[in-house]
C-alpha cells in the first residue's frame, strides 16, 4: 500500500511556530549564547521558507504549490523575517571572526522588504567599510543618521567612512602629484640633454 504524503500544516500553525522559535532565538541572544540563537532564527526562517511567494517562484514545480496568506499572515511572514535576517546579522557582528559579506547579504535582504529600516542600514553600512567600500558605506550610513540623527554607533561609523573617504583622496592627490613632477622632470631633462648635444655639434 502506497503510504501518503502527510497533510500540509496550516497556514497560522507554521506562522505562529515560526514567531516562537524566533522568541527563542531571541532569548538565546539576550543571554549571550550567539550560537544558539543563530540556530533558531535560521529554523524560523526554514519554516517560513514554504508559505513565501518569493522563494517558492524559484523552485517552481518542485512539492507544494505556495498556499494563499491573508494581508495579515502576509504581514507576520515579512516581519518575522525581517526580525530573524536582522537579528542575525547582530549575532555575526558579535563573533570573533565577523563574516561582513554575510552580515551584508542579511542586511540587503531585509532592506529589500522594509528600505527603511534603520538598522539595516547601519549593519550594511559597517559591513561595506569593513569590506573596504567607504563610498557605499557612507551612502549606508547617510540615510541611518537621516531617521537616527542621536544615535552614537551611527555617528561613529560615519565619521569612520567619511574619514576613510578623506584619507583616500588625500592618497590619490599625493599619486597624481608624484606622476606629474616625476614627468616634468623627465621632459626638462630631455631638454637639457637636447641643448647639450645640439652646443656639442657646434
Amino acid at each position: 500500500m502506497k503510504k501518503q504524503p502527510p497533510e500540509p500544516r496550516p497556514v497560522w500553525v507554521l506562522l505562529e511556530e515560526a514567531s516562537q522559535v524566533k522568541t527563542e532565538g531571541n532569548a538565546f541572544y539576550r543571554e549571550k549564547n550567539i550560537r544558539s540563537a543563530i540556530g533558531r532564527y535560521h529554523r524560523a526562517l526554514l519554516i517560513l521558507r514554504g508559505l513565501d511567494a518569493d522563494v517558492m517562484k524559484l523552485v517552481k514545480g518542485f512539492g507544494p504549490e505556495t498556499p494563499m496568506l491573508t494581508p495579515e499572515q502576509e504581514d507576520l511572514l515579512r516581519n518575522t523575517q525581517v526580525d530573524c535576517y536582522n537579528n542575525l546579522a547582530a549575532c555575526l557582528l558579535q563573533k570573533q571572526r565577523v563574516d561582513y559579506a554575510r552580515v551584508l547579504e542579511y542586511s540587503l535582504r531585509v532592506l529589500q522588504w522594509r528600505p527603511g529600516n534603520v538598522k539595516a542600514l547601519y549593519r550594511a553600512g559597517v559591513a561595506t567599510l569593513e569590506m573596504g567600500d567607504a563610498q557605499t558605506a557612507k551612502q549606508y550610513l547617510t540615510q541611518a543618521c537621516k531617521d537616527q540623527p542621536n544615535d552614537a554607533n551611527v555617528k561613529k561609523q560615519l565619521q569612520r567612512a567619511e574619514e576613510k573617504l578623506n584619507r583616500e583622496r588625500q592618497k590619490e592627490k599625493a599619486m597624481y602629484r608624484g606622476m606629474f613632477s616625476s614627468s616634468l622632470r623627465d621632459s626638462s631633462g630631455d631638454g637639457i640633454n637636447q641643448t647639450k648635444r645640439a652646443g656639442e655639434e657646434v
